[in-house]
């Protein structure tokens, strides 16, 4: 297999890339309980993108892991969940906003910086804006939903090394958010590194 990138997003920052059909993107967290906050596009019309409702109820699963199809909101199949090392990931609860922190846990974080600004910054990059973010991925985020209904956002579950792979079923562009939340137990409330490689299948 051909290695085409080979990637280490710093702590707290945006990335994005393009994932060719048939190309595999992993995502390694490196040092274990790290978010990694994910959008997925069709590179051809990014009106068409990933949709949480629709893979939810492609699948009948309220999680994302090995087998998982990634739908888009024309209800085609964008990705499929190729490997999981970590085995369970979150696409429930959303991203991470200056606003959302506010409310959550008071008016001093309101100037923390947090995955909307990073999703802001990396789609910027692509002519896309504000209107264009969506209900994402939460690669290696552990958001168990009781009987209720309701969510917690509790202490994750991956390891150093933990990794999932995405295989693209069309040209995608890729925006990851390496999630800077400090106030939560998402990120073991000390963010850091992880690694993007992408590899072509053939070759």
């Amino acid at each position: 297999m051909t290695i085409l990138l080979d990637h280490t997003i710093p702590a707290n920052a945006p990335w994005s890339g393009v994932l060719r059909q048939g190309q595999t993107l992993r995502i390694t967290d490196l040092e274990g309980c790290q978010a990694v906050d994910t959008l997925f596009y069709s590179l051809s019309d990014p009106t068409e993108r990933y949709s949480a409702q629709d893979t939810v109820l492609s699948q009948g699963s309220p999680y994302v892991g090995l087998g998982t199809r990634l739908m888009s909101n024309e209800g085609r199949v964008m990705a499929t969940v190729t490997a999981d090392s970590c085995g369970r990931h979150d696409t429930s609860a959303g991203a991470c906003s200056c606003e959302a922190n506010t409310v959550r846990f008071g008016h001093h974080t309101k100037y923390m910086h947090a995955c909307r600004e990073n999703f802001l910054l990396a789609l910027s990059r692509h002519g896309l804006g504000k209107r264009d973010i969506v209900g994402n991925i939460n690669f290696f985020m552990n958001v168990p939903i009781s009987p209720d209904g309701s969510l917690a956002i509790v202490d994750g579950i991956s390891r150093p090394g933990d990794h999932v792979e995405v295989t693209a079923a069309m040209d995608l562009l890729c925006v990851i958010s390496n999630c800077p939340q400090v106030n939560n137990p998402c990120n073991g409330f000390n963010p850091t590194p992880v690694r993007v490689t992408i590899r072509d299948t053939e070759g």
